[in-house]
Parts: C-alpha cells; sequence; structure tokens
C-alpha cells in the first residue's frame, strides 16, 4: 500500500465510505452511528439512498434493504437538519432498455479502460451492461467518481472478492479519481478499524475460550509458542490473572485497548508491546469501532503455572472508553 503524504479524502468521501464498508459486512450495530457521522458531515439522505441501493448488485438485497432501515430509523430523530439533497428523479433509460444497454456499455468502458465483454457468461454480459452501469449509473444523486468510492470501500470489507476488488481500484481511477485519493480510502478504511488489513493469520473462530470472551474471537498458531489473536470491533476477553508466568502482548493491527484492575486503559495500536506482570488482573480486546490482532506468548513460566478467568467486562465500563 502507498503511504500518502497529505490528505485528500474530503469528511464527505470519508462518511460515504465508512456507510458502504459497514453496510456490506452487515454491520448494522456500528452502521446506524456512521450514517449521522455521514450526514453531520456533509453526506446527504438522497446520496445514501443512492449508495445503499447501488450496493444491492455488490452484496446482494438482504443488506441493501437493512442498511436502508437503519437510515430510516436514524432519519426519524426529531430536531435533525440534515440535507435532503437533490429531488429525486426516475432516469430515462429505465423506460428504453436499449439506452439503458447503450448506456451501460459506455460506463464499462471507461471504467475498465477498454471495451469489456464476458462472453463466457452472456448473461451477466447483458446484466452488467444494461442493469448495473446502465439502470444503476442512471441515477443522478451520485457521480460516476463517488460510485466507484463506494463500491471500492464497499468491497474492502467482503472476504474472497480480492479480483473485483482490484479491478474497481482501477476503475475510480478511470472514473475521475486520482491514485492517489484511492490508495488513501483503502489506508484510511484499515486505519480507522473498518477493515482488517493484516499480513498476520486470522486463523480459526476460537471457540475453545469463547465462554471467556464478549463478542467473536479467532486464534491463529504462528509457531515457537507464539499465538495472534484477532477480534472483532467490541470483542473482548474477560478479566482474567496469569499465575506464575508473565504474558506479553504485541499490537500487530486495528486497535484495542488493554486495562489493569483499577488502572486506566492503555490503547494498544501497531507496535504496542505490554508485559502483563505475574498476578495481576487485567483484560484486553478490541476498539468499538475497530478489528484488533495481537500477537501473545508467556515468559518466565514457572511450574504450576495456570490462568484464572473471572467476570466479564460489562458493556457500561466498557463503553465508557473512548
Amino acid at each position: 500500500m502507498t503511504t500518502v503524504q497529505g490528505q485528500t479524502l474530503t469528511e464527505r468521501q470519508k462518511g460515504l465510505a465508512a456507510c458502504a464498508c459497514l453496510m456490506a459486512q452487515g454491520d448494522l450495530q456500528r452502521l446506524e452511528p456512521a450514517v449521522r457521522t455521514a450526514l453531520d458531515n456533509g453526506v446527504t439522505i438522497n446520496e445514501l439512498k443512492e449508495a445503499f441501493s447501488q450496493l444491492y448488485a455488490y452484496t446482494g438485497f438482504p443488506r441493501s434493504l437493512n442498511a436502508l432501515g437503519v437510515l430510516s430509523k436514524v432519519l426519524e430523530q426529531p430536531g435533525a437538519a440534515w440535507q435532503e439533497g437533490k429531488p429525486w428523479k426516475r432516469p430515462a433509460e429505465w423506460d428504453n432498455a436499449r439506452k439503458a444497454y447503450e448506456l451501460g456499455t459506455k460506463n464499462q468502458t471507461k471504467l475498465s479502460g477498454r471495451p469489456f465483454d464476458y462472453t463466457f457468461c452472456p448473461q451477466d454480459d447483458y446484466y452488467l451492461k444494461s442493469h448495473l452501469f446502465g439502470d444503476i449509473f442512471a441515477g443522478t444523486q451520485l457521480s460516476a467518481a463517488d460510485r466507484e468510492l463506494v463500491t471500492v470501500a464497499a468491497l474492502s470489507g467482503l472476504e474472497g472478492v480480492a479480483p473485483q476488488l482490484a479491478a474497481h481500484k482501477r476503475g475510480a481511477v478511470n472514473m475521475g479519481n486520482t491514485q492517489q485519493l484511492v490508495d488513501e480510502l483503502c489506508e484510511w478504511l484499515g486505519s480507522e478499524g473498518y477493515t482488517l488489513q493484516s499480513a498476520w493469520p486470522k486463523g480459526q473462530p476460537n471457540t475453545a475460550y469463547a465462554k471467556y470472551f464478549v463478542g467473536n474471537s479467532y486464534l491463529a498458531s504462528v509457531g515457537a509458542g507464539i499465538s495472534n489473536v484477532t477480534f472483532e470491533p467490541r470483542c473482548r476477553n474477560n478479566w482474567h490473572i496469569h499465575h506464575k508466568g508473565v504474558q506479553v502482548l504485541v499490537c500487530v493491527a486495528g486497535r484495542g485497548w488493554y486495562q489493569e484492575w483499577g488502572k486506566e486503559a492503555v490503547e494498544m495500536t501497531p507496535g504496542t508491546v505490554i508485559a502483563i506482570p505475574e498476578g495481576v488482573k487485567h483484560w484486553h480486546g478490541a476498539a468499538k469501532d475497530s478489528w484488533f490482532q495481537h500477537l501473545t506468548y508467556m515468559k518466565d513460566v514457572q511450574e504450576g503455572a495456570s490462568n484464572e478467568w473471572l467476570e466479564p467486562v460489562s458493556d457500561e465500563d466498557y463503553d465508557k472508553l473512548k
């Protein structure tokens, strides 16, 4: 990933990207505050409707409809002064299949950088040209450049779509964004915890210890007695104590927290190293809006070493962390 010096993403673009990424993941709990933030930062109501509608083509109708439901819920709040945006108009292409196909062919050619025909499956070739890049792109709420930023953000939040993500990152430049902006977008989604971008393996669901965690975690052995633990947003382990051994944590991705009993929580970001003294009651886990990965291993282990698992970290205490 290119390191970007200087920022070109606007707060409005960040708002669209955050909503698209969380919508793609189906994370409705985090999507609701992200929608409010986007509206506060200049995204219009009709732009969000357009974005969530467009993304059904990439994420399916259930997640599109769920995201629109979140937007509708947010708009029920009294007193909000958010912008409605441009009035919605029915595109003329919806009433002329040939015009829709011609528009889609033009848009797909521009996005791909060359004529694109999916002869392997004529059905999908027609759907792409006539519907996705025709009917959907005929809407006027979002520019072609914005549409591709929304698509890149959504695909960045999904697993198993690397070829499509790579194609749309190129397409985002062809549709009017700078390469710097696209690189910055992907870097920002990772740094803010909307996506998990890490060279370390996520591993398998941590089922053996699930009863000691709030939320979902994943475990991967990386050798030499070192494990990588991945926490989804809001996931944290219970208060616990290591007897006759020192646990070392090394944050490698995302953002998280470490807290000892009776002390303030310490934020963990990539590069943070914490050695947990023997016999100290503590917990560690992800920030509420970010994935979190840390390596962990034990040192100075004595005979009879053990772990003592205690009560969960309450939502009330956890939600106080900022």
